[in-house]
């Protein structure tokens, strides 16, 4: 029994590869780009980790997306455990799906329009928000499409010129603008059924705030270089309603990690606007507060391990009928 990673982005693996190591969890990990999946053929054993990002079409590889997307349903179909599988993935990969479950499980959220369709559908959407509102990319990660708009002829002119551009799946969201009575968002980090701690992270430089320290590499608004950016709530803890609002949510939809991002507006209203089904953690902050959210997930993969999930190779998982 070995942890299979699947993933997409070098630059996220030494972390995750560190905390294996010293968890003594044996571990083999497969770039994922595309191919040709065998649907017949029987998965190896083991336990499946899902490191896929719906971000993955800005280093290129919308292809290794889509194809650990069927691969997971394969690996399921036979029985195989993982983590954060399909159907985290499938929420992950849109927040029209994110906002319907976030919604349905009684947690705040800014309205939201999602716009199939070029300028002109945009332009009448628009037309359907009170300003400001802001652009994202429903398939997105990083703060991929979001731009504050103030005014709508603002948002015209951006719509109708070449720097709009929508987002792999076609589907642009317009949301509610949530006034932060501070500059910055809360992202609430979960692992494994439990709430390991909550982050600060500023909104001064911008809005594209993924916490990872390999985001400094080719991010320029990704402001991982300052320990300052990120700082560690102290006042949230696991017994807070909305932590466990999240913890239900990861429950309901098979997230095994999740990082759940909110913001606070003047009125002290909780607006809970992205689910991260995976998760990157910055390194300075975590070492001086003597935190680990990748100890942390080396330790599901072992408990994981020592439970024996995952079917034996060749095993069969039903029965053909005739």
């Amino acid at each position: 029994m070995t942890i299979h990673i699947i993933y997409e982005n070098e630059d996220w693996m030494p972390p995750i590869r560190e905390a294996f190591r010293r968890a003594s969890v044996p571990y083999q990990d497969h770039f994922t780009g595309g191919g040709t999946l065998d649907v017949l053929a029987a998965a190896p054993p083991g336990i499946y980790y899902n490191r896929m990002s719906p971000s993955s079409h800005t280093r290129g590889n919308q292809a290794g997306l889509v194809y650990a997307r069927e691969l997971f349903s394969v690996l399921e179909a036979q029985g195989r455990r993982v983590i954060n599988g399909s159907r985290a993935l499938s929420l992950e990969l849109s927040k029209v799906a994110q906002h319907a479950a976030l919604q349905a499980a009684g947690i705040r959220t800014p309205r939201t329009l999602a716009v199939v369709g070029g300028p002109a559908a945009l332009r009448t959407a628009a037309r359907q928000l009170a300003t400001p509102f802001i652009t994202k990319d429903n398939q997105g990660g990083k703060g991929l499409g979001v731009r504050l708009f103030r005014e709508v002829g603002a948002f015209d002119d951006y719509v109708e010129s070449p720097e709009y551009q929508p987002g792999p799946d076609g589907v642009t969201l317009l949301q509610q603008y949530v006034e932060a009575a501070e500059p910055f968002i809360t992202r609430v980090e979960i692992v494994d059924g439990r709430f390991l701690y909550a982050l600060r992270s500023s909104t001064v430089g911008g809005f594209e705030l993924c916490p990872a320290d390999a985001c400094a590499v080719d991010d320029a608004f990704c402001p991982v270089g300052d320990t300052g950016m990120f700082s560690l709530d102290e006042e949230l803890t696991a017994e807070d309603p909305l932590v466990l609002a999240y913890l239900r949510l990861c429950g309901a939809h098979g997230l095994d990690i999740a990082g759940i991002e909110y913001v606070t507006d003047a009125d002290g209203l909780r607006w809970t606007y992205d689910v991260n089904a995976n998760t990157n953690y910055n390194g300075a902050l975590e070492r001086s507060h003597g935190l680990s959210g990748m100890d942390a997930v080396a330790g599901l993969c072992k408990r994981l391990l020592a439970e024996g999930a995952g079917a034996a190779a060749g095993q069969p998982t039903g029965q053909a009928v005739a």
